[in-house]
């Protein structure tokens, strides 16, 4: 089947200095050339690869640009960034026989590496620093270089070769939780009584205002979500309604939506009023969420005697003290083991799916469905 050859929009769409167009594929050379004439008549196939090319567009309005030879099937074109320019550029591309489509697709279906596409893609959406770190290293080759080394021992099919892909893919598997955020944030979420103080705590935790800050019980009735990194990592807090037994519709319906979120959330946290006696209603809160951080808020007040409480982190929004500390304790929670500088990292769920199945197949025995299975990673 032949290669169609394709135009794509490289900078972001409206109004720019310079708009950049990629002609892709066999007969890219060809299609630009029917259009592009260089300022001293030489045509755009007699320049070398990586040679700039200065000249006009033989189209609308005529405009100057620069175009450049990358390889032998790819041509660069560079243009005035004005919409008219760029659509006159993509309507005679069009016309000469190219296929408009988005980088987006265009990325997404390149043949020469599908692992370093995909990363490229991922990178674009990124939300740290951080995290587009790690995505770099696999856009470098990490995570497909780890692949077909996985390949190369089960192809040998030897038991000590089996073994250690086994081992690469127990390792490569236990990095999947942290793999699904390196362009989706985790999501921690804050539950409790009302008027404890998630809303304040929130706030501190992001650096600014976000959440509705009220000292009436039931402030808070449906869930208000905010946006931060902690240690680079990408987080979405989630203040839900005070948990507690109300005849308020509204309400009651929060805290049904505040007990979704629990169960939905990489963390949870719940909060309590250490100025307030502990509670049957408190107690009752950690068991049913046994693995949940306890935050005991409102240290700058004086502490309530009575019930000895559970362990927990103490905290005030006034002081900010112990924010810090329950800022560390999440990240423990989240991203307990981060990779090393060019680890590998599967962050696709075809990834995490492939090498779910290649490990089942593999304790079943089933060494060419592993086989199968990673390959249809490359």
């Amino acid at each position: 089947m032949t290669r169609k050859t394709f135009c794509v929009m490289l900078t972001p769409p409206g109004r720019g200095a310079i708009a950049s167009v990629l002609v892709d594929g066999p007969r890219a050379a060809e299609f630009a050339g029917r259009f592009f004439r260089s300022a001293g008549g030489k045509p755009l196939a007699g320049y070398a690869l990586d040679a700039i090319a200065f000249g006009r567009w033989d189209f609308g309005p005529g405009e100057d640009l620069v175009a450049c030879r990358r390889s032998e099937h790819r041509v660069e074109i560079h243009c005035h960034g004005g919409q008219a320019a760029v659509g006159a550029l993509l309507e005679s591309l069009a016309m000469a026989g190219c296929q408009t489509v988005s980088w987006t697709e265009w990325l997404a279906n390149q043949p020469e590496d599908r692992i370093q596409s995909q990363a490229a893609l991922a990178l674009a959406h990124a939300p740290t620093e951080r995290t587009a770190a790690i995505l770099l290293d696999q856009f470098s080759g990490a995570f497909g270089s780890a692949i077909n080394e996985v390949l190369r021992l089960l192809e040998f099919s030897d038991a000590n070769s089996v073994a250690a892909a086994r081992t690469s893919l127990e390792a490569l598997q236990s990095r999947v939780p942290l793999g699904r955020h390196l362009t989706e944030p985790f999501l921690v979420a804050l539950a409790g009584r009302p008027n404890v103080g998630k809303s304040s705590l929130i706030n501190a935790l992001v650096g600014y205002r976000r959440s509705i800050v009220s000292d009436q019980p039931g402030a808070t009735r449906d869930i208000v979500t905010a946006a931060t990194a902690l240690a680079g990592w990408p987080v979405e807090i989630a203040d839900t309604a005070g948990l507690r037994p109300t005849e308020d519709s509204l309400e009651h319906a929060g805290v049904r939506r505040a007990e979704q979120t629990l169960r939905d959330a990489d963390a949870r946290v719940l909060v309590f009023d250490a100025s307030a006696r502990w509670s049957g209603d408190d107690q009752a809160l950690v068991d049913a969420w046994p693995d949940a951080l306890a935050v005991h808020n409102k240290i700058d007040l004086p502490r309530a005697a009575g019930p000895t409480r559970p362990a927990g982190i103490d905290t005030s929004t006034i002081t900010m003290a112990g924010i810090d500390k329950l800022a560390d304790a999440l990240i423990s929670r989240l991203a307990p083991n981060p990779p090393p500088p060019g680890a590998p990292m599967p962050f696709r769920a075809s990834h995490f799916e492939a090498i779910a199945e290649a490990g089942q197949c593999l304790s079943h025995g089933d060494l060419p469905g592993a086989l199968a299975a990673l390959r249809s990673l490359l």
